[in-house]
């Protein structure tokens, strides 16, 4: 079993159940002890903005909030630079513990031993 989980989120509002999928895996896999690395691309990118969370609605699905707190007690969640950029979203306005960072990290931490990535 891969010691390390590398996700990719995609997706936000536009397509929730995919975005609900992947923090509700993310956040399972921290709750079992799996070390998770979330990255938020494209739409997901508006999640690590402070508050964002509390507006996404997914019936019979955990509230994306929670799993975000969760995530981040023993997780990493990470912003996309590029996505960051097209947003004009900074350093300055994501949630603490959300660090901003490019494709040369995320294929680092992918391609580690012992990792097994994930997109949706």
């Amino acid at each position: 079993m891969a010691k390390k989980l590398v996700i990719k989120v995609t997706a936000g509002a536009d397509a929730p159940e995919r975005c609900s999928q992947a923090f509700t895996v993310a956040a399972v896999a921290v709750a079992s002890g799996v070390e998770v690395s979330l990255w938020l691309t494209g739409e997901s990118a508006w999640y690590a903005l402070p508050g964002r969370a509390a507006d996404f609605d997914l019936p019979h699905a955990a509230p994306l909030s929670d799993l975000l707190d969760s995530i981040l007690t023993a997780g990493r969640i990470t912003l996309c630079t590029q996505c960051a950029a097209r947003r004009e979203i900074t350093e300055k306005d994501v949630i603490e513990g959300v660090r901003i960072a490019g494709a040369q990290v995320f294929v680092q931490e992918s391609m580690a031993d012992d990792t097994q990535a994930l997109v949706y």
